[in-house]
Order: C-alpha cells, then sequence, then structure tokens
C-alpha cells in the first residue's frame, strides 16, 4: 500500500472525526480536503462515507453503557423501548428521502458553489437561532419539563428527523441541522446535542453500509489497510471531539461556528471564483 495514500486517508480520517459532531458538515469538509489532498483512490467516494462509521464507533463507546442498558431492557422497560422508538422515526425520514433523492443529490449539488452556499445560510441560521435564543424568543412552555433525551416524545423525535432530512444537502451538516432545529423546537441545547450523537448512529451506519453495497464492485482488498487507517483514526479524533463538545455546550452557544461557515463557504467562493483552487465540481 501507498505510503502517501495512507497518510492522505489519516488525515481524512481527522477531519472525519473532528467535523461529524461539530455544526460545520463533516461532508463539505471531506469534499474539498479530498480535493485539496488529491485523493483520487478508485474507492474514495465509498471511503470517505465509510470512515464516518468510524465517528459512530466514538459515540457507541462513549455512551456504550447507555446504549446497552437499552438494548438489554428492550423487552423490560418502557423507557428503554421508548428510547428506541424515538431513534427509529428520527431515522426513518432522512433514510427514506435518501433513497428517494441520494442520487439526484449526487448529481447537482456536489460542487464548490451549492457547498459553499449551504455553508453560509447554516451560518446564518445558527446566529439567527443563538440570537433568538439570548433574546428569549425562542421559548417552548411544553417543553420545560425537557431534562434528558428520555424526555423526549414520539412527536419531538419525528419533528428532529424531518429536520435532519436537510443535512442531505452537502454542506449543510447533519449534527447542526439535527441540534440547531431541535432548540428551535423548544429542546434545550445539552439534550439536543446528545440526541443528535445517539441519532447519528442508525443514519450514518446505515449510510455507510448501503454505500459499501452500491459500490462492493470497485472495492479491492488492497484497499482494507486504507478503510482501517481512515476509520481508526476518525475514531479517536471524533471520541476527542466528543468530549470537548459535550464539555462545550455546557457553558457556550454555536454562535463561533455559525461565523466560521460563514467565512469558510466565503473563502469557498472566493477561491472558486478566481480560479486560485480547483475545487471538486
Amino acid at each position: 500500500m501507498d505510503l502517501l495514500l495512507l497518510a492522505k486517508a489519516a488525515l481524512l480520517g481527522v477531519v472525519e472525526g473532528l467535523t461529524e459532531f461539530l455544526p460545520i458538515s463533516s461532508t463539505g469538509h471531506l469534499i474539498l480536503a479530498s480535493s485539496l489532498l488529491r485523493f483520487d483512490n478508485h474507492s474514495a467516494q465509498v471511503f470517505e462515507i465509510t470512515i464516518q462509521a468510524g465517528a459512530m464507533l466514538a459515540v457507541v463507546w462513549h455512551y456504550r453503557a447507555r446504549l446497552a442498558a437499552t438494548a438489554l431492557g428492550l423487552t423490560s422497560d418502557p423507557s428503554r423501548r421508548q428510547f428506541a422508538f424515538n431513534l427509529l422515526l428520527a431515522f426513518l425520514p432522512a433514510a427514506i428521502l435518501g433513497l428517494l433523492f441520494g442520487s439526484f443529490i449526487k448529481a447537482h449539488l456536489f460542487n464548490p458553489t451549492s457547498v459553499a452556499l449551504a455553508f453560509v445560510l447554516g451560518g446564518l441560521i445558527i446566529l439567527m437561532v443563538e440570537r433568538s435564543q439570548r433574546q428569549g424568543l425562542v421559548r417552548a412552555a411544553d417543553h420545560l419539563e425537557i431534562r434528558t433525551v428520555d424526555d423526549l416524545t414520539p412527536r419531538d423525535a419525528l419533528r428532529i428527523g424531518l429536520v435532519q432530512c436537510a443535512a442531505l444537502v452537502p454542506g449543510t451538516s447533519r449534527s447542526g441541522a439535527t441540534i440547531i432545529g431541535a432548540m428551535l423546537l423548544g429542546v434545550p441545547r445539552q439534550v439536543a446535542t446528545e440526541f443528535s450523537f445517539y441519532l447519528g448512529i442508525p443514519t450514518l451506519f446505515a449510510a455507510a453500509g448501503y454505500s459499501m453495497w452500491q459500490h462492493r464492485d470497485s472495492m479491492r482488498t488492497e484497499d482494507i489497510p486504507l478503510f482501517l487507517t481512515g476509520t481508526g483514526v476518525a475514531f479517536f479524533s471524533a471520541l476527542a471531539c466528543i468530549r470537548w463538545l459535550i464539555r462545550y455546550v455546557s457553558t457556550h452557544d454555536f454562535s463561533p461556528f455559525g461565523w466560521y461557515r460563514i467565512a469558510f463557504g466565503a473563502l469557498i467562493l472566493l477561491t472558486s471564483g478566481m480560479g486560485w483552487i480547483s475545487w471538486p465540481a
């Protein structure tokens, strides 16, 4: 295996792990990082989706006690069944729309202009929501009792799942859509963040599995070290990011990420328009 290719896989793993759970779009960053690194391996498409499984394994590891208790209590504990049902409800909208429109999205929206505009628009929405939070404009009396993810109702979960569908557009951010969307629905920031972590498990594992099945003919045995490297690095970097983000949301808002998105999107538009960088088309 080419050592340079392995180094590129490791760098992409870092990008994936550090951006998957922040509201800044891991897909958008991977698209752009792959282009800059000239990562044009024949299995590059499936690689970029599969390493997301590494980030998801970090969530599984971090919440392993909760997930194990849920699995063991499905037949005996109503609250565990409710939690699992809520995750299923939230997962289904994006799964269905992804199957129906995934090919169209890849053909028409995986380009620098679309990604950049999604970055900027997402940043503006984050700033708007955070401003509304500070001014007390986002309030939901019927959500005052929500203190943990177990307090979410099936209706809450379905609405968060519908919001997650926005993340099908590259550059939007799955975590950003679910967290900010949940906050708009009146869910506390920390609960919204934690539920986003859990929701990512079925969503991204399903996307990785589906992508591997679609591109199974292009995958080769010699690619195994490449996939293991990217997935392993994504796992450790994501684990560090998860633990940091949990501490961050307890005392900070997401405004810095909103400004970052706007600046980064503007940078893409500028460098692409001036021809300084050849972003993927």
